[in-house]
């Protein structure tokens, strides 16, 4: 986001640790708040959260600059007293403070919402939970992927419940707080009180299931493991492979583009008629994958692309991590700070901009 900082001046106080606590740290940093990130004397877990080819004397990996771009730091052991009024001092001057503890240990820590309210009369308090009030079982990303559903989806038929490349979840909570958090921004201007904007991993993977969910609700359809297709759609996601074996997927959502397609791939009139709208395509998506894939088979996939391209037909090169980034334009996006060890890069999570 070119040179718009409009959260200058805004003071968060960030008790949270892995990610989608500090993800919305993070977010208030780029747009240009001063965000103190609190650890305990151990640090945040993901610093020690290291990929197979860092070095293992580095202090700080890089998951951990995933999130934590653009943060100041301080160590206080909230197990003492001392340090406990400390942290209350600090967020008595904070506009927002950010929480992802465990059950009733903001409590204990005189760190919870009811506490910080008295001292801090304008405070908006961002509290991620996992699960529901009352349910104090650990919540990872993994087990509310497992947990709402999205496991049961992923993977193939034959290989079931492929892990999401990312911590999805934990992402897709980060944007719920960050959202209540910006509504309890704007209702500051009008009311003179404290705020708490609570979260929760279940419900924020739950309200995130969107089509899938309500594909089950109307009609009791529970999706299968089924790879990159889509349930509602074909050819949507089906991967298919270019004459040198290069992978890329269709995303036909329209029967305009199918019949483009189509005739880009010399179809028959019968084949034509046996797919002539999206209904009966995804009843016989195996057949028409087939008849897609013997076709492309005689392109190179540079053929391929620039037909596609001229066509208007929606498709997707499935890029590998080195592949992204040879992009240009994607790697205005990345972002560098000097860590312990020397530098380390990450992606803005800020990729919006505004203009007048």
């Amino acid at each position: 986001m070119s040179n718009q900082k409009p959260f200058k001046g805004l003071k968060v106080i960030e008790f949270a640790s892995v990610l989608a606590g500090p993800l919305v740290g993070r977010f208030f940093a780029e747009l240009g708040a001063d965000v103190l990130k609190i650890e305990g004397p151990e640090g945040d877990v993901t610093r020690g959260w290291k990929n197979p080819i860092e070095k293992k004397e580095t202090k700080t990996s890089s998951y951990f600059a995933s999130a934590n771009y653009g943060k100041t730091y301080q160590t206080l052991n909230l197990k003492l007293k001392s340090h406990q009024e400390e942290a209350q001092k600090i967020c008595k001057t904070a506009d927002i403070v950010l929480v992802n503890f465990k059950p009733g240990i903001a409590k204990s820590f005189r760190l919870d919402f009811e506490n910080l309210k008295n001292l801090n009369p304008n405070l908006i308090y961002g509290e991620i939970t996992g699960f529901e009030k009352g349910n104090n079982r650990p919540a990872f990303d993994m087990v509310l992927q497992a947990e709402a559903g999205y496991l049961s989806m992923s993977g193939f038929p034959e290989k079931p419940f492929a892990k999401m490349p990312v911590a999805l979840i934990d992402v897709l909570s980060s944007h719920q707080l960050k959202e209540g958090i910006l509504i309890a921004l704007l209702k500051r201007e009008k009311i003179n009180q404290a705020q708490k904007v609570s979260v929760s991993l279940i419900e924020s993977a739950i309200s995130s299931l969107v089509n899938q969910a309500s594909n089950y609700l109307n009609d009791g359809f529970i999706p299968k493991p089924m790879g990159s297709d889509h349930p509602n759609i074909a050819p949507y996601g089906s991967v298919f492979y270019s004459k040198e074996k290069k992978p890329f997927l269709l995303a036909v959502g329209t029967n305009k583009q199918f019949k483009t397609l189509g005739n880009f791939l010399n179809f028959t009139e019968e084949v034509f008629e046996n797919f002539s709208d999206n209904f009966k395509r995804v009843k016989n998506r195996e057949m028409l994958n087939q008849l897609i894939q013997k076709e492309v088979s005689l392109f190179y996939f540079k053929e391929l692309k620039s037909s596609f391209l001229k066509l208007e037909i929606p498709f997707g090169q499935i890029k590998s991590m080195n592949e992204v980034f040879e992009n240009e334009e994607n790697n205005q996006l990345i972002a560098q700070e000097i860590f312990e060890q020397g530098i380390l890069k990450s992606v803005n999570t800020v990729s919006f901009k505004i203009s007048n």
